[in-house]
């Protein structure tokens, strides 16, 4: 049985091919300062920027001083720094990712580029106590059926899509064939400190299972980029 989290390529020849869903660092800020002949990291230029009143500006030890700020809420200064992240997804997720209006965001255009790979998800039962959340305990002869219509629907829309761009109509009128599993692809640039949101808030069980693994992901990387601020925030 396949994870929620694998994805296949669907194609109009009735062949699919298996991997794993894609999150990946594009950037962070990068201080061009140095502090006792060294440079500073990104963490090291957010405490520079939280010392600005103070005389000792230019001391290197940062761990407390960003502890400090995370424990008393003083915010503004996680947003010296940014972060962007590249994530491949579908247009069933990408909207909610979009909701989070702090950040900057490039999406792949289906006006301008033509599709080319629908994923596909393993089915949950709908949780009839609350409608935000889904149980994995369908049987085996359930997901098989939404497997197969899953294909069935991957491929007929890629066929009429293709067809639609061969008779030359125009990919931004084509692309109403195609459903909501179609692939995409996004850059998504943020602050640290709305990065600290949107991980709080996404990374809840609360989130649709696809958009947290994305968001799961995420949080591996930051805290590989900021590991004092994650530890300050009991993340790693």
């Amino acid at each position: 049985m396949l994870s929620a989290k694998t994805l296949y390529i669907a194609r109009p020849s009735n062949t699919k091919t298996f991997r794993q869903m894609q999150v990946r660092l594009i950037a962070t800020t990068a201080p061009l300062i140095e502090i006792e002949g060294q440079s500073l990291s990104s963490e090291g230029l957010m405490a520079y920027c939280a010392r600005v009143s103070s005389p000792h500006q230019e001391t290197p030890d940062y761990e407390k001083l960003l502890a400090y700020c995370i424990q008393h809420k003083h915010w503004s200064v996680f947003e010296m720094v940014d972060m962007s992240v590249e994530i491949v997804t579908s247009r069933a997720i990408s909207p909610q990712i979009l909701r989070h209006r702090s950040f900057q965001f490039q999406e792949f255009s289906q006006r301008y580029a033509k599709a080319q790979e629908i994923e596909h998800y393993q089915p949950r039962r709908q949780d009839s106590k609350n409608r935000q959340n889904s149980l994995d305990d369908l049987d085996t002869e359930t997901i098989a059926w939404f497997d197969e219509a899953q294909e069935s629907v991957a491929r007929l829309a890629l066929e009429q899509y293709n067809k639609a761009l061969e008779k030359g109509i125009a990919k931004e009128c084509a692309r109403v064939l195609l459903p909501l599993a179609t692939q995409t692809k996004l850059y998504m640039k943020g602050s640290v400190r709305s990065w600290i949101h949107y991980l709080e808030v996404r990374t809840s069980k609360s989130t649709q299972q696809e958009h947290r693994e994305i968001a799961l992901e995420i949080q591996d990387i930051f805290i590989q980029q900021f590991p004092v601020t994650a530890k300050a925030l009991n993340w790693s």
